[in-house]
């Protein structure tokens, strides 16, 4: 699945690639509209090329596929289905089969409105695609800098003293368009940047309403409607998304035009839109503020729960798929997401804190682990409970793993001395954390090196050093069910 936080690679337009000397193509047919575009290169002697294309293709063709006494019927069938198939444009080598494009299929292209390039004998069909590659190279490192620039610029913009505007006006610029937030009750609560019309402006809203959680009735459960939602009307791109927290806030966007990275760039301002209406519509940041102080000042984590909107939380670790240690902004993106704004960056795992009634599901481009329901005397337990579930979840390459809350034998034995037995059975390696850690990875993966290995982030042979150890600490046969058990109960304990 593409991460949406990574804007796809632009398309070339074809005038671009026209404009390289070293190539020497030539149009020859159909129109010269700057707005066409190349998605990617494909080179086919097929006499019918349709089932072979995507779309958005610079089809190169040697014409060896043309029977001798080819008339007009064949080149207008094979130009008609290269249209259907919605390909760019034609790139026609004249080398070295024919000696001239053929007649007929510069009449078919300039008929059917398809762009025919003449490529030149000294020009190779790769050298065009690596042209080509090239192009989109940077065209994408162009885009890259565009979005990071409008990422740190929406960053800076939620972190002024009226941060709504800022973050909208910003959004506004960068787009090129208009940006609004429209509230819970549908009217606008805010904008930024010209107005788009009386009729887009009219669409704006009623695309609003598609997306947001929950209709004018309220009766509707908040995943009935889709997140995002897109139109357009009197030559104005609409966009609409619903932010994250559950409040019922819009984030709308109409411009002019649609780049490749401006959904990112969107997607970034409503996270950051989720989190300060949030805090604002509900006043949980004024109680976390609060909960904060009394905590610095010696309350009870008991004492200040309730400021934060619940009595019973659950701790969810989360760690990106396939990227480097996660960044504020991701981290935010996953809050929203999770519908949370209690989160914390813990080098490369997110730790996120969600009330007891809301349902965690998988989230894209995350692995995640989730603790038991707990009330704040627990949440430490909660949090290894977490972190255990992510080092499975990775281990076995799932999604979302969750903590078993069910009745278990360790409820059977009093805490007391259930404690007391964990504390004597584990006292040879206790001053070690590492063979701790890779001995309860190890057990609940029920003894394989290589997913312990890759739970733990560690070489295989790593494991088995270190469990090698704690048997011999232990003076224990770990290959025994009975030892595993007992150590399994006494881990659970710590």
């Amino acid at each position: 699945m593409p991460d949406p936080t990574v804007p796809p690679t632009p398309p070339v337009a074809l005038d671009a690639l026209l404009a390289r000397a070293d190539l020497g193509l030539r149009r020859i047919a159909g129109p010269a509209d700057p707005a066409v575009v190349v998605h990617w290169a494909h080179t086919s002697e097929m006499a019918d090329p349709y089932p072979y294309l995507l779309g958005g293709e610079l089809l190169l063709s040697a014409g060896v596929h043309i029977p001798d006494g080819a008339g007009a019927g064949y080149f207008d069938a094979y130009v008609s289905r290269i249209v259907a198939a919605g390909g760019a444009a034609l790139g026609f080598g004249v080398a070295p089969v024919h000696d001239t494009v053929p007649g007929a299929l510069v009449e078919a292209c300039e008929m059917h409105g398809l762009p025919l390039l003449e490529v030149p004998p000294r020009t190779t069909f790769s050298a065009v695609a690596r042209a080509l590659w090239q192009l989109m190279a940077q065209a994408r490192t162009a885009e890259l800098r565009r979005v990071t620039e409008a990422q740190q610029s929406l960053a800076t913009a939620a972190a002024r003293p009226d941060p709504v505007p800022a973050v909208l006006q910003q959004l506004a610029r960068r787009l090129g368009g208009r940006a609004v937030l429209y509230g819970p009750e549908g009217t606008p609560v805010a904008g930024a940047g010209p107005d788009p019309g009386a009729e887009a402006r009219t669409a704006l809203a009623k695309l609003a309403e598609v997306v947001r959680p929950s209709g004018p009735s309220g009766q509707e459960p908040p995943d009935a409607r889709p997140s995002s939602a897109s139109d357009t009307v009197a030559g104005v791109r609409l966009v609409a998304h619903a932010l994250g927290n559950g409040e019922g806030f819009v984030l709308g966007t109409a411009a002019p035009q649609r780049d490749a990275g401006d959904h990112t760039i969107a997607s970034v301002a409503a996270v950051l839109l989720s989190l300060l209406t949030g805090e604002r519509h509900g006043g949980s940041g004024a109680g976390r503020s609060s909960a904060l102080v009394r905590l610095l000042l010696g309350a009870a984590p008991s004492e200040v729960a309730p400021l934060l909107g619940g009595d019973r939380w659950r701790v969810v670790r989360g760690r990106p798929d396939g990227r480097a240690a996660p960044d504020p902004v991701a981290a935010s993106a996953l809050g929203a997401a999770l519908g949370s704004s209690l989160v914390d960056v813990a080098g490369e795992v997110v730790r996120v804190l969600v009330p007891d009634g809301r349902t965690v599901e998988r989230v894209p481009g995350w692995t995640l682990g989730v603790s038991a329901a707990a009330a704040p005397r627990d949440w430490p337990a909660a949090d290894a409970q977490a972190s255990r579930a992510l080092a499975r979840a990775r281990a076995t390459r799932t999604p979302l793993l969750r903590h078993g809350d069910r009745p278990a034998l360790t409820d059977l034995v009093p805490p007391h001395d259930a404690d007391a037995h964990a504390r004597a059975l584990l006292a040879p390696i206790e001053r070690s954390p590492a063979l701790v850690d890779t001995l309860r990875t190890w057990l609940s993966l029920h003894g394989s090196w290589d997913r312990t290995a890759v739970a733990l982030d560690v070489h295989r042979n790593t494991v088995r050093q270190r469990i090698a150890r704690c048997a011999a600490l232990l003076d224990t046969d770990l290959d025994d069910p009975d030892v595993r058990m007992e150590l399994w109960f006494a881990l659970r304990r710590t």
